[in-house]
Formats: structure tokens, C-alpha cells, sequence
């Protein structure tokens, strides 16, 4: 029904947005990165997917159409809905979960939200054959080496709540990312770090 909806951010949290356009403000359910992509104030495109159950319509939205593809892969495997599809998104990019399935990775998929080792098999065993093996990122990244992806995600956040910005979050948290620490250490460490700059 909408391939996309241009417009002003007006609200961010960390699972959803507001988008004014034309003086309508559209609640629309997002992964983390998509949240964190964006700006209060700044328009966006972003693209969507209606979700259509029998007591609710609601918005899922997506910083890009990879993002968007993924989403409906994801979604596509029996018991996988949106909320567990975006928490998904929210642990890894397409292209490191294109990478986790094509490599049967159930360790790293198990991590993300909602997907415990069955649900794991489960997407590896639906999606091996459709996800873009052109563009799985196989090597080491951001998100997928000790600390667990979702402990480096929760580190990023934290540091964008206190005002610092995706780029020198991000840059801080990768500092340390080798150093084997839990989430409250790796903040405490990249703040110091920040703060030294």
C-alpha cells in the first residue's frame, strides 16, 4: 500500500519513529539502526510495509530497501513477526545477517532478540537460498566480534542518548570492542575516551 513516506522526523525512540507529512504525523515501527539513522527535525524517506492483523494496523519502517527486503525474508519464516523481525534488524545489518545465515551461524543469530537456537535453524534452513549472497559481509565488522553484537549495540546507544554523536559513538565503542568487556565497562571505557579527545 506505501512503498515509502517522505516527510519531518519529529519524534525518535529507540523502536519507532514519528514522520509529519502533509500534516500527518505516521507512527512507524523501526530497527535500531533505521532510529539511528535519522534526525529530529530533518526529513527522511523512509520505506515501509503495512502490517495488517485483525485487531491492529500498524507501520514498520526502514532506513533502506535492504533493510526492507531482509524484513520480509525475515518475516517470512514461520513464527517470525515484525516485533522479532525489527529486533533482528536491530542486532546485525542486512549484509552481516546475509553472512550469518550463508555461514549457518546459529551462535550469532541466537543472540538477537526473540530468536532462540530453533528459531535459528529455522531462518538458516528458509533463508539460505534467497538472502543476497552478493552482499553478505563476511569479515570482521562492528557487530559481530566479542563483545556479542547486541552488548556493542547497547553501548552505542547509551552514548547517543548522552549526546554524542553515531559517528563518534560508534568510533569509541570499536576502541575497545577487542577488549572482551561487558556493556557497562565498554561505556565507562569509551566514554573516558571521549572525554580525553
Amino acid at each position: 500500500m506505501y512503498s515509502y513516506i517522505k516527510g519531518t522526523v519529529e519524534e525518535i525512540y529507540l523502536d519507532r519513529i514519528v514522520l509529519e507529512n502533509n500534516g500527518i504525523g505516521y507512527e512507524i515501527n523501526v530497527s535500531s539502526f533505521t532510529a539511528q539513522s535519522v534526525q529530529k527535525g530533518k526529513d527522511a524517506k523512509i520505506f515501509t510495509k503495512l502490517i495488517v492483523r485483525e485487531d491492529d494496523m500498524s507501520l514498520c519502517g526502514f532506513a533502506s530497501r535492504k533493510e526492507l527486503e531482509m524484513f520480509k525474508l525475515l518475516t517470512s519464516v514461520s513464527k517470525i513477526g515484525p516485533k522479532v523481525g525489527l529486533g533482528i534488524l536491530s542486532c546485525a545489518t542486512p549484509p552481516q545477517l546475509s553472512a550469518y545465515i550463508l555461514s549457518e551461524d546459529i551462535a550469532k543469530l541466537s543472540k538477537c532478540p526473540g530468536v532462540g537456537k530453533k528459531t535459528a535453524e529455522r531462518i538458516i534452513l528458509e533463508l539460505k537460498d534467497k538472502v543476497d549472497k552478493e552482499s553478505a559481509e563476511f569479515e570482521a565488522t562492528l557487530f559481530n566480534q566479542a563483545p556479542t553484537g547486541l552488548e556493542l549495540d547497547e553501548a552505542v546507544e547509551a552514548l547517543l542518548a548522552l549526546g554524542y554523536s553515531n559517528v563518534e559513538s560508534k568510533e569509541a565503542v570499536q576502541k575497545f570492542k577487542k577488549d572482551g568487556l561487558k556493556t557497562e565497562d565498554l561505556i565507562k571505557k569509551a566514554l573516558t575516551y571521549l572525554m580525553t579527545k
